[in-house]
């Protein structure tokens, strides 16, 4: 003989599924959106640093070395959406990109690197909570050709 069972089950599992997915799902998927955007900036600065290098070391003066990787940086940033507030500092090469910086030379075999920087702030957090956000940083060396010949002007 089957017992019945005197409570009533029935639409509680909808109701569990939809606040566990709530509790779930709410933080995963702010934790993908905020890994996205921290992924996306370290990938545009670093192209961005990149850029400026190759661009500062196919120039022919050091104002137009200067001008043209100020032009890539800003390029390489609103290609990956990202808003062109970044700085551009070239240090010496085996130092770091808080290292003091350098003027670089055009002259045949020399190094030195370029560090482009910027802020990212999370989405979704007050200016107020998250301060000055995350830092994100892309540094190049560049070595200017051995052979390079520079015709003066």
């Amino acid at each position: 003989m089957r017992r019945r069972r005197s409570d009533d089950d029935g639409g509680s599992a909808i109701i569990e599924f939809v606040f566990v997915a709530v509790i779930v799902m709410l933080p995963l998927v702010y934790l993908i959106a905020a890994v996205a955007t921290v992924q996306r900036n370290s990938l545009a600065v670093s192209d961005a640093a990149r850029d400026a290098g190759r661009a500062f070391a196919t120039s022919d003066t050091a104002a137009q070395a200067r001008t043209r990787a100020r032009v890539a940086v800003r390029l390489a940033l609103t290609d990956q959406g990202v808003p062109d507030d970044a700085q551009l500092r070239c240090v010496a090469p085996r130092s770091s990109c808080d290292g003091p910086a350098v003027v670089p030379r055009l002259a045949p075999g020399a190094e030195f690197a370029v560090c482009v920087s910027r802020s990212v702030t999370l989405p979704g957090i007050p200016s107020l909570l998250a301060g000055r956000g995350i830092r994100t940083v892309g540094r190049f060396v560049v070595h200017v050709d051995d052979y390079r010949v520079v015709v003066a002007r």
